[in-house]
């Protein structure tokens, strides 16, 4: 918001409204001496670089209610609302016992308690924790809400149910289901305000999606209001010599080359000793399960493709290709990077891909208290490219899936508008009735279609970020005015900070 008015790549994606916040990581509340710390968090849970933070944010403020006021005067093409972060909360309150995960005193989650509902009575449409693993900072420490003692996060809930308003959001990895469960459970059932929490389906413990979904369901039938937050394709991970991860990227030969401009790299691999060098190492763990894993999983690299295919056959894998050539995963990948002049990209579809099957995210979608939501826009700059999510929707599922049954257009275009924009108490807007917002898409459904994503280097400071266009949103239309043309601005700045009501 503070450096892109038209909030790219979301808007070529025909998005008129986002929400912003997930996984309690955000830029608000923050003492001036603890602004470093949260950029860190930033780059190393979202992967946007710390220089393009550091030259684009002017921080105007210290208290959400200054961050609201902040970002009411910036011009934009779309609407936006937030939902306030416990990373930033605790480490404002606490300070560095905050960020290293240290329990809070009762004085202390009073103050967060606090502090959150004056958010929310300024407009903040939510809060929103994270406890997994996957969320570290820059420097690889855990995220500083993964520990949170269950005090601390129901009795901030309970301070957002004084209000009557807000919503709750989560995610968690869910080592010890139950426990960690009756956390997010209580927080809705001692506020009572909807919570909605992170679903995906890991390889590692393929089923626990299930369990969790059923445990939501549990909790409607008992009247908690809680949903899962759920993605329409794979989550997926996208490496290359420009993106932020690259198979290679553990190997001792080429953690002395990966500082190198571009050029100079492709040159570098394109030495016949240099590739028989690096084809003989193996990588060095750093000790993150996760990245290894997705550097190793040969079984779940693909091309990507023009126009992108995020369901990918198995047989098209590289571990697959390796077979039919009779090479190693190595070489295939080795020779993939240097395709396109060292701009290519490998596609590892990391959450939700079970040996190429999307059947698992059909449950999801259709399951009877899930929101489609997990864009992940504005973050994961170098390895993800989910700004895509609301185009998968309805090409995907609306036209062209052939290995099961399609979903009605008209049902995804509702969980797309009206269900994210009830779940957040957004009544004005989500429905094409007289006197609500008038924020349309005019759609050529026949030739809609998601491009390859690439790399570009347009944030502040030279910053580094994956941007995905699509074809056939002929027209976006924000508060009855055209804001976007075939998926690009008009210069039509129609949009607002939007606060909660």
């Amino acid at each position: 918001m503070t450096w892109d008015p038209y909030l790219r790549p979301s808007t070529y994606h025909g998005v008129t409204t986002v929400v912003m916040g997930n996984c309690g990581v955000g830029f608000s509340p923050c003492k001036p001496e603890k602004r470093d710390w949260l950029i860190g968090l930033m780059e190393g849970v979202e992967d946007i670089p710390g220089t393009a933070l550091h030259e684009g944010i002017n921080w105007e403020w210290e208290t959400f209610p200054e961050y609201l006021d902040t970002l009411e005067k910036k011009p934009l093409a779309i609407d936006v609302g937030t939902q306030i972060p416990h990373g930033a909360v605790r480490a404002f309150v606490m300070g560095e016992r905050g960020i290293t995960q240290e329990r809070a005193s009762e004085d202390e989650i009073d103050e967060m308690g606090k502090i959150v509902k004056e958010a929310i009575a300024a407009g903040a449409f939510g809060f929103s924790t994270s406890r997994t693993e996957k969320h570290r900072d820059s420097s690889g420490s855990l995220t500083p809400s993964i520990t949170a003692h269950k005090d601390e996060l129901v009795k901030i809930s309970e301070a957002v149910g004084e209000l009557n308003k807000g919503v709750l959001q989560g995610i968690s990895d869910f080592y010890d289901f139950q426990s960690e469960f009756d956390i997010f459970k209580e927080m809705s059932s001692a506020s009572g305000r909807p919570i909605s929490i992170t679903v995906e389906q890991q390889d590692a413990r393929p089923e626990w999606w299930l369990q969790l979904l059923d445990g939501i369901k549990e909790a409607q039938d008992n009247g908690i209001k809680m949903y899962g937050q759920v993605p329409p394709r794979a989550t997926g991970i996208l490496m290359g010599l420009t993106a932020s991860l690259n198979p290679f990227t553990l190997y001792p030969s080429f953690l002395e080359i990966s500082n190198l401009p571009l050029d100079q790299k492709v040159e570098s691999m394109k030495n016949p000793d240099f590739k028989k060098k690096i084809l003989l190492e193996k990588p060095v763990s750093i000790g993150n399960p996760l990245l290894d894993e997705i550097i190793t999983s040969f079984n779940k690299m693909f091309r990507l493709g023009e126009p992108a295919n995020y369901e990918p056959d198995p047989e098209l894998s590289v571990l697959s290709e390796s077979k039919r050539l009779n090479l190693t995963p190595q070489e295939i990948v080795y020779d993939m990077l240097l395709e396109k002049d060292g701009r290519a990209l490998i596609y590892h579809p990391l959450f939700n891909y079970e040996f190429g099957n999307l059947n698992h995210v059909e449950t999801m979608l259709k399951h009877p208290y899930t929101i489609a939501g997990l864009g992940d826009a504005g973050a994961h700059c170098g390895a993800i490219s989910d700004a895509s999510f609301p185009t998968t929707l309805i090409q995907h599922w609306g036209r062209d899936r052939d290995r099961g049954e399609k979903l009605p257009l008209e049902t995804l275009i509702r969980m797309q508008t009206y269900e994210t924009s009830q779940l957040l108490g957004i009544k004005d807007r989500g429905l094409l009735v007289e006197g609500l917002k008038a924020d349309i898409n005019i759609i050529d459904f026949d030739n809609l279609t998601i491009h390859e994503p690439e790399i570009v280097n347009d944030l502040p400071a030279g910053g580094r970020r994956l941007v995905q266009k699509a074809s056939g949103y002929s027209y976006t239309i924000v508060s009855g005015e055209i804001a976007f043309k075939d998926g690009e601005a008009t210069g039509k700045l129609n949009g607002q900070l939007i606060r909660s009501s």
